[in-house]
């Protein structure tokens, strides 16, 4: 044999080798039969199976659901907060139809129409109330009873505990609900409403919800409550006797204040009577101050951070989802009815994340238990290698994660370092549990 054809036959070898192990591992335009986009990779099935977590949540009959998935968005099965936003939107139209205007009369109404006077549980019903003359109203909705306390904020709260399976989704069967109630001291004397703002009649609502950023998943729930809530009330006749308007508006997230900025300018330019929103109580705080100087209620279906229950909104600003005094001590319960004792925090940098870490911690620590570690994250990171492994360090038997959609990243990384919920349990909270988190997580994203 020459050497020229020896050398002939190795090229052909190598070639021949290259071509099977492209055949075995799939080429980049022909993916291998066994692969599958909407599956997650064998190292990833399963990963998430038993993690748990809070979020404010009612166990919502399934017509109203289907009445939620009837509004023209993608639900993807995640209703938190639907209910709630649904609920704001009745609220603030029969605080309307009590005062009978669209203007900073509406504004004094809010805390009373959910609380005392004679019960109604639909718009239809308690503006019949209304119409009739019992003005004293008490709605109960489909997020709860409410019962706001004078800072406008419910002192009664229904939570549900979460599961993911061993898809990496919710298990809707495993799901439970724990009423929680505020301390007597949460329930404070009536805000004045300061401003004197007119209405021209008709009841124009603003939405600051989250189309685009790390709350985009609770968009379309949040959305569709309001669109169903406008839908019924304008089917009963209207608020003040006029059809509702609604101009729809995006609060992206805290790392992108402008886009929230920029809707909050159009609206009031727009002359909305209030706003729903916004989800991240950071966002809130961005720009409470302009839409409460405008005379304007603002009505959040999400915000949870304490620092609002005492923030100075000229008692114009309103919400229906609890203070984090709630929710931390619901998790601190639940972490003690599983018989964890220790637990490490990684916890987002902002006033939901931190408070809501202090909430948990007073909480977790009256039950005899101890926080081995927190640490504060910036969820712009592009690792949170340091993050997870200092909360390793402190040895753990649970890990809470305080955080947004940024959490899929942060559980692959605790997965990655023996650090998930195969070695220790895991908990969540509102700000990310979902079945997003697990697509995300599933995705690499």
């Amino acid at each position: 044999m020459t050497r020229t054809r020896r050398r002939h036959l190795r090229v052909a070898a190598v070639l021949i080798g290259l071509i099977v192990l492209a055949a075995a591992c799939g080429s980049d335009n022909k993916p291998a039969a066994s692969s599958s986009a909407s599956k997650a990779p064998a190292s990833k099935k399963g990963a998430l199976a038993g993690t748990k977590g809070t979020t404010p949540l009612v166990d919502l009959p399934a017509d109203f659901k289907a009445k939620l998935d009837a509004q023209g968005l993608n639900n993807a099965n995640t209703y938190n907060y639907g209910a709630e936003s649904y609920d704001a939107t009745i609220i603030i139209a029969l605080a309307a139809d009590v005062a009978g205007s669209d203007g900073i009369d509406m504004a004094k109404a809010i805390n009373g129409v959910t609380r005392g006077g004679t019960k109604c549980t639909t718009y239809k019903q308690c503006s019949d109330l209304v119409k009739a003359g019992t003005k004293d109203i008490d709605y109960d909705g489909q997020s709860g009873p409410g019962e706001f306390s004078g800072n406008g904020e419910p002192t009664v709260a229904s939570y549900g505990i979460q599961v993911f399976d061993a898809n990496n989704r919710i298990d809707d069967s495993k799901t439970t609900y724990k009423t929680a109630k505020a301390p007597a001291s949460a329930d404070v004397p009536e805000v004045p409403v300061e401003g004197t703002r007119a209405g021209d009649g008709t009841l124009k609502i603003g939405t600051l919800l989250p189309e685009t950023g790390s709350l985009a998943f609770l968009g379309p729930p949040m959305r569709s409550g309001v669109r169903l809530a406008v839908k019924e009330i304008n089917e009963a006749g209207g608020a003040v006797g006029k059809d509702v308007v609604v101009t729809e508006g995006d609060s992206s997230d805290a790392q992108n204040p402008t886009v929230a900025t920029q809707t909050v300018d159009r609206e009031l330019g727009e002359g909305v009577d209030a706003i729903i929103g916004a989800a991240s109580s950071a966002v809130t705080l961005n720009v409470i101050d302009k839409v409460t100087s405008a005379g304007v209620a603002m009505f959040s279906p999400a915000n949870t951070s304490k620092k609002l229950s005492s923030y100075p909104d000229k008692g114009l600003y309103f919400r229906d989802a609890p203070s984090d005094i709630l929710q931390g001590q619901v998790l601190g319960e639940l972490l003690a009815s599983d018989g964890v004792t220790t637990a490490g925090l990684l916890v987002l940098n902002d006033a939901y994340g931190t408070g809501l870490a202090e909430d948990f911690t007073k909480a977790f620590e009256a039950s005899g238990g101890k926080v081995t570690k927190s640490v504060i994250y910036d969820p712009k990171a592009q690792t949170f290698d340091n993050e997870v492994d200092q909360v390793k360090g402190s040895n753990p038997e649970a890990v809470i994660l305080i955080s947004f959609d940024e959490a899929s990243r942060l559980l692959a990384t605790m997965v990655e370092k023996g650090l998930g919920p195969s070695d220790v349990k895991v908990y969540g909270v509102d700000g990310w549990m979902g079945n997003t988190a697990g697509q995300n997580f599933d995705a690499g994203k």
